[in-house]
């Protein structure tokens, strides 16, 4: 029975983890904001900014990811077998996917919802006016299945037709084959910007369906589970510590050193030191910072946080706390 016991303790993960000297994490083969490869081989991007805290906490270096590019359809089959640590690749949390696959959604990086790409004075002013059309979707996403869901209860219809990559989807979409683009409006910002000429299309301001996009990891695992849970709750609470202080003489500096002190000193029962809390935001600040650099403003897409913002200010982060 020990000899069992020992076997599923998921402590395993992380001992495989230190023993490679890298986090294997899942992301997408390239959409800006999210995850994206440039030209010097350095991913950027919300997701991959995920996994750098992980690496983080749990090795002490931000850059010891291993990266697995996969297409939408794929993104848990290596969680599945064994070949990924986490999977941060725009992945909407479902009972569906939680219920068939041998995983857990260790939390929501981000808030999004379906949306549509469309052209610039095509006359699409509303998601009614796609009625008919033949709609861009990435195959093993959500979205075929939203789209039946908000078009049939309307008594109207459009033809989803699925591509195996972003590339080939915003390939079919650019070449006018499709009327429009749909996957999750915070992806559809970083795949406009990829297009010869963004300013020529417009993503409409309806959203159609709710998709909290989360990180993934397997379900025989609760530690390692408990740890990434934990890495992205202190993303959360050190922006609200952070803004706390910002009223007091010690600042932003105050909350964040905070923070990590609450967080830290609960390193040794996720199987980490005390330093781990403030690894991770030496690495890659608090989750506001990583919005705006990789999303907001600073990044050059502009996508507002809206329910991506603390609960503080009327979004939907709220900030466990770190006691």
């Amino acid at each position: 029975m020990s000899d069992a016991l020992t076997l599923t303790r998921p402590a395993a993960t992380l001992e495989g983890v230190r023993a490679r000297g890298a986090v294997r994490a899942v992301v997408s083969r390239g959409i800006r904001g999210l995850s994206l490869r440039g030209a010097d081989g350095t991913w950027t991007g919300l997701d991959t900014d995920v996994a750098r805290a992980v690496a983080a906490a749990a090795l002490g270096d931000p850059d010891a990811v291993e990266w697995l590019p996969s297409d939408p359809a794929g993104r848990l089959d290596p969680l599945r077998a064994g070949d990924a640590d986490l999977t941060v690749c725009n992945l909407t949390w479902t009972l569906g996917r939680e219920a068939a696959w041998p995983v857990l959604f260790a939390g929501v990086t981000c808030y999004d919802g379906e949306g549509f790409l469309v052209r610039q004075g095509s006359g699409v002013e509303h998601p009614e006016d796609l009625h008919g059309k033949r709609l861009a979707v990435q195959a093993g996403t959500t979205s075929a299945a939203n789209l039946a869901a908000w078009y049939g209860p309307r008594g109207l219809a459009v033809e989803p037709v699925a591509y195996p990559t972003p590339a080939e989807t915003l390939a079919a979409y650019a070449s006018g084959d499709c009327a429009a683009y749909v996957l999750d409006r915070t992806a559809l910002a970083g795949e406009r910007a990829a297009l010869p000429d963004p300013e020529a299309h417009v993503i409409l301001d309806a959203a159609i369906s709710r998709e909290p996009m989360a990180a993934a990891v397997r379900d025989d695992d609760a530690d390692w589970y408990r740890l990434c849970r934990w890495v992205l709750q202190l993303l959360v609470a050190a922006e609200h510590h952070a803004d706390e202080a910002e009223r007091g003489p010690g600042g932003r500096a105050e909350g964040l050193a905070e923070a990590a002190r609450l967080a830290g000193r609960h390193g040794p029962s996720l199987g980490l030191d005390e330093g781990w809390a403030a690894r991770v935001l030496d690495a890659t600040g608090t989750y506001g910072d990583i919005y705006e650099r990789n999303l907001g403003a600073a990044s050059g897409l502009g996508v507002p946080r809206g329910l991506n913002e603390l609960w503080t200010r009327g979004g939907l982060h709220f900030a466990v706390p770190l006691v």
